[in-house]
């Protein structure tokens, strides 16, 4: 009989959650909403099959929670996640090197464009197993920069592990005129809607 994943997430253990990421602001944006979880990084091989923005993170996130969820005890939920920065429909991965990353931010800067993060929750329990996979988008407008801007920006290091090369939460905030949506989607998690959508989620 299904049950319903709501545990009293306040009280969950590290047993129950594992986080499938091993990056630290969506750790950090986990424990702000009160959820215990221990990370199991999945170095999953990603594989792309669709072109839109939010079925892409929602394919990858469902890769990595899966490919976790596979490797440890059955009965704990794994949440995947993954996160791009589109521009006119075009993803913006992590830049290769200091050109690429000059490269998105000029095409940014001036400009609006999607940050879209895909969560998947998945679990297992026996021969079954249940997952729900979702979406966020927000919109991003940016203030304009100068190519002197740019570059030391650039030379902080902060945009090389970014998509889209920045991070709406260090430095480059002082760049972002205004947003429309979750701000914390654009950091990495749109954590109210995971805690909305894990309320709602059935446990096997």
């Amino acid at each position: 009989m299904d049950e319903t994943l709501d545990w009293e997430i306040k009280n969950t253990n590290e047993r129950d959650v594992v986080l499938a990421s091993a990056s630290p602001r969506r750790k950090e944006l986990l424990r702000q909403a009160g959820i215990t979880f221990r990370i199991i990084i999945s170095n999953v091989k990603e594989t792309i099959t669709k072109t839109n923005p939010d079925e892409v993170v929602e394919e990858l996130s469902f890769q990595k929670a899966q490919a976790v969820a596979g490797r440890i005890e059955k009965g704990i939920l794994v949440i995947g996640a993954d996160t791009v920065v589109a521009l006119d429909g075009k993803i913006l991965g992590k830049p290769e090197n200091e050109a690429d990353a000059a490269r998105m931010l000029k095409s940014l800067q001036g400009r609006c464009h999607h940050v879209y993060t895909g969560v998947t929750f998945y679990i297992r329990k026996g021969t079954r197993e249940a997952y729900h996979t979702f979406s966020e988008c927000t919109e991003v407008e940016m203030y304009p920069m100068s190519d002197k801007e740019i570059r030391e920006y650039i030379a902080t290091g902060e945009p090389m592990d970014k998509a889209g090369a920045y991070g709406i939460q260090g430095r480059a905030g002082v760049f972002v005129k205004r947003i429309c949506g979750d701000y914390n989607n654009v950091v990495g998690l749109p954590i109210a809607r995971l805690y909305q959508e894990m309320k709602k989620f059935k446990k096997l």
